[in-house]
């Protein structure tokens, strides 16, 4: 149970000053009533991209040591690239601070593990930041299944896939797989962990890694060569769920499909993504009074069986959005609470996708089904 809340605010660093810093974390800082920023680490300032240029009332650091030495530092978010995360977490953890850390979280679920019980030993929270859990269509799908609309749901696909015929010069395309780039941990982690969150662990998985700018599969000989297109089926033994997830880089539509639910009793079709981190991207706000809500001619495709098997189709808004002020609302209460269980996305979930990950990599590298590791 939640402890009662105490009004305390709760002074936050943040490592790194790149996109994820800038337009996911730091506005909704300010957003979120008992968080306040206190502390940037930004290695390389410049002119035109400086954090202490933009933000001259707050502390700023060159390197990570003196952040995690302040005593006045509560919380620690770490918004640099992925192999960085396991010790910066670590040490931040080691130190006494609450941390948040961008997904994919860390490249192993064994580092996952790691952290998980220093997080537990120093009483401190974990928290990885999947954002689009607040997802409206993502929350429009929980709706649908908490509902029983579809039934028993028999297929679920989850895509996203896109026309990106060159490859980014981001961590996203330059780290290896073993450091946690590339588009499994990248797009896949945010899909798998949606699949995590509506259905838990698979039984098994069996996954194709494609380099669709080549025109080729990845070969299995070399473990770390690098897809840019991943399709996987992850099946669940109790219920005979098949869950289809894709990522892709050469998909040349107007309308993206994005969600397809297929259940006993009716289906839901959602092309199109949740439009806030294009609003944020383009400068908008959290607290615009459109944020996060789709134009009507977005909404998605509800099919219903009806009573002597005819079948009704009609638009299906996707529900009001909760946004990521959501997360970050909850994200301040568990470190009020100090409680793992109020933590908005555990990172011990986070260790369970990337057995899942792990998993799909095996099953393209092999070529077989392999079971996930509970």
């Amino acid at each position: 149970m939640a402890q009662q809340q105490t009004g305390r605010k709760f002074n936050v660093g943040i490592i790194g000053y790149g996109l994820s810093a800038k337009v996911f974390h730091i506005p909704f800082i300010g957003l979120t009533k008992n968080l306040v920023l206190h502390s940037i680490v930004q290695r390389s300032p410049k002119a035109g991209d400086s954090a202490a240029e933009d933000y001259p009332d707050v502390k700023h650091h060159t390197s990570v040591e003196p952040l995690f030495q302040d005593p006045d530092v509560d919380v620690v978010i770490i918004s640099t690239p992925p192999n960085t995360h396991f010790n910066l977490a670590k040490s931040a953890l080691e130190n006494g601070k609450h941390v948040l850390v961008e997904k994919p979280f860390v490249p192993t679920s064994a580092e996952a593990r790691e952290l998980v019980a220093i997080a537990r030993q120093q009483k401190r929270v974990l928290c990885v930041y999947q954002n689009r859990r607040w997802d409206s269509d993502f929350l429009t799908v929980q709706k649908l299944l908490r509902d029983g609309t579809l039934g028993r749901v028999l297929e679920f696909e989850t895509h996203f896939d896109r026309f990106r015929p060159e490859k980014p010069t981001t961590w996203k395309g330059t780290l290896s797989m073993s450091q946690g780039g590339g588009v499994i941990y990248d797009l896949g982690s945010h899909l798998l962990d949606q699949v995590f969150v509506l259905f838990g662990v698979p039984s098994t998985v069996s996954a194709k890694f494609v380099n669709q700018r080549e025109g080729r599969l990845v070969s299995g000989a070399n473990p770390e060569e690098e897809p840019d297109s991943v399709t996987a089926v992850l099946s669940y033994a109790d219920t005979g769920l098949l869950v289809h997830v894709r990522m892709a880089v050469i998909s040349v539509e107007t309308k993206q499909l994005r969600f397809w639910v297929r259940g006993t009793k009716g289906s839901y079709h959602k092309d199109g993504l949740d439009p806030q981190e294009d609003q944020l991207r383009a400068g908008g706000k959290a607290t615009d009074s459109n944020f996060g809500h789709e134009d009507a001619s977005k909404a998605g495709k509800l099919c219903v069986a009806e009573d002597g098997g005819r079948v009704t189709e009609q638009p299906f808004p996707s529900v009001e959005p909760e946004t990521y002020r959501k997360f970050y609302e909850l994200f301040g209460n568990s470190v009020e609470s100090g409680n793992e269980a109020d933590v908005p996305v555990p990172a011990s979930q986070a260790s369970q996708v990337l057995a899942i990950i792990e998993a799909i990599k095996e099953s393209a590298r092999t070529g077989k089904d392999v079971a996930v590791a509970q």
